[in-house]
């Protein structure tokens, strides 16, 4: 019995997986705002503390932000997680608790999915045995690189999101010099994110569209700005958030084409995240594919890329159990001189 979790900036999904023959079953499943708790240990505690029955054999978290020995200083988040301290409360044997940053859980998730769990944006041709990418923007944005190592594939953790933007055009170049006399120094992950599509929505409403209408400003108020901007483009009901959303979907395509170019990722290109699944119908219009695809001399390299929009958001759960999966296989299959 795996216990797993999936932590990020608005909320931590923590549940348990068994496996039944090739795939892993949730068979209970919590969702906390993480704002509301001080820590990923409290959330565990709760969770246990509500289910004393269970007989968990080894657990594994996913957390946006970099992992090192066994550390992670939570990225959108006031945490620091201590798998030790994890393993402690779970009376588990540290070799048996993983803690992964939130893009390699993904990662692992990724060769466990099935057709319906995918959207095919770009058919391509698919290698075998290639490189893939994941991608992903909600909260922040991740980004890993999938190695395949001969034997199978290794997701490698990256904190890729925070590159330096760098812009294709005018209005783009208009843009960074907006963001930078905001903030200073900008990264792709203050355009691609739920915050990020508020900060190109702002640059256009100060810019371009001074008139806000008024019941605009009473949802972005109220709601999540980011939803309420992706919603109302989506519907064509305000010309501002419509360049906003057009705006995101384009820089979106760019950067999964650098990763891609970076990663050379012939086995495919996956985009994950809480976004692309709620925007995909304007993705499918052809922006995203088009900044994709433009890449000078490569181009037509990186067009016959397969790239996949992920839609189910179990992927870090389930990727998370894939881990401890392959862990204990590792560990039961002896190394022959």
């Amino acid at each position: 019995m795996y216990l797993v979790g999936d932590i990020g900036g608005t909320k931590t999904n923590i549940a348990i997986l068994e496996k039944t023959k090739n795939k892993y079953l949730i068979t209970l499943e919590k969702s906390c705002p993480s704002k509301d708790y001080d820590s990923l240990k409290t959330i565990v505690k709760e969770f246990i503390e509500e289910n004393k029955s269970l007989k968990i054999t080894d657990a594994c978290f996913g957390v946006a932000g970099p992992v090192k020995e066994g550390l992670c200083d939570a990225t959108n988040l006031p945490w620091l997680v201590d798998i030790k301290k994890i393993a402690e409360l779970l009376k588990l044997d540290i070799a048996h608790v993983g803690l992964l940053n939130d893009l390699e859980a993904a990662a692992y998730g990724i060769e466990i999915l099935e057709d319906k769990d995918v959207f095919i944006l770009n058919k391509g041709v698919e290698k075998p045995q290639g490189n893939r990418c994941l991608l992903s923007a909600g909260t922040g944005l991740g980004e890993s690189i999938i190695f395949w190592d001969g034997n199978k594939y290794k997701p490698s953790a990256s904190e890729g999101g925070h590159t330096d933007f760098a812009p294709r055009n005018k209005i783009e170049i208009d843009l960074l010099n907006y963001l930078i006399n905001k903030y200073g120094r900008i990264s792709y992950e203050r355009i691609l994110s739920g915050p990020g599509l508020l900060n190109i929505y702002d640059f256009f409403k100060e810019t371009t569209y001074q008139d806000t209408p008024h019941w605009l400003l009473e949802k972005l108020k109220d709601k999540d700005p980011s939803a309420v901007i992706s919603e109302t483009a989506i519907s064509k009901k305000d010309e501002c958030c419509e360049k906003a959303l057009e705006l995101f979907i384009t820089v979106y395509g760019a950067e999964a084409g650098n990763l891609a170019l970076t990663s050379l990722a012939t086995g495919g290109v996956y985009i994950g995240g809480g976004i692309a699944p709620k925007i995909l119908n304007k993705i499918k219009e052809g922006a995203f594919m088009q900044s994709f695809t433009h890449k000078g001399r490569l181009s037509v390299m990186v067009s016959q890329m397969p790239v996949k929009v992920i839609l189910n958001d179990k992927a870090p759960l389930l990727g998370c159990a894939n881990y401890l999966q392959n862990r204990l296989n590792e560990i039961a299959t002896p190394i022959h001189a």
